[in-house]
């Protein structure tokens, strides 16, 4: 006996419009948020930690260079990775952080740069070396009402 599947509608791609109705948005706040209490910096890979997408030792290898690319052991698929990451980059703009782009090098200065993904494009490797930064004299979450609004 074959049971057919009911097939899901295809996903709406996350714009500046509906992306705080994508499922994946409160999780993505919650990380940041947690981010933002210890720190006025947001870094891509920070929050998919904080989302439980890559493990703090998976990280560390990468960073070791045992892993020979970060996407390699982000949990979950490649279409999802890259819509959080587009949520990640509304979220932030939202809060008035300030994108900047950071050089990821291994362990030891003769090593190469690190990669994110599998193909080395230099568009999605910029997309995950991105920080955004707090540009308030004050801790993000210490901050005036005013800055809130």
């Amino acid at each position: 006996m074959n049971i057919e599947r009911p097939k899901r509608p295809p996903r709406k791609s996350a714009t500046l419009v509906n992306y705080r109705e994508d499922p994946l948005y409160p999780r993505i706040v919650r990380a940041t948020d947690e981010i933002l209490k210890k720190s006025n910096v947001v870094r891509p890979i920070d929050v998919l930690v904080g989302m439980g997408q890559l493990t703090p030792a998976q990280l560390e290898d990468w960073r070791a260079g045992r892993i020979p690319y970060l996407e390699r052991v982000i949990a979950g698929n490649l279409m999802r990775l890259s819509r959080l990451l587009r949520i990640l980059r509304f979220h932030v703009h939202d809060l008035k952080l300030v994108p900047s782009v950071t050089a990821y090098q291994g362990g030891r200065r003769s090593s190469p740069a690190l990669r994110f993904t599998k193909t080395g494009d230099a568009k999605l490797e910029r997309v995950y070396a991105t920080h955004f930064l707090w540009p308030g004299k004050k801790p993000f979450h210490e901050r005036d009402r005013e800055d809130r609004e």
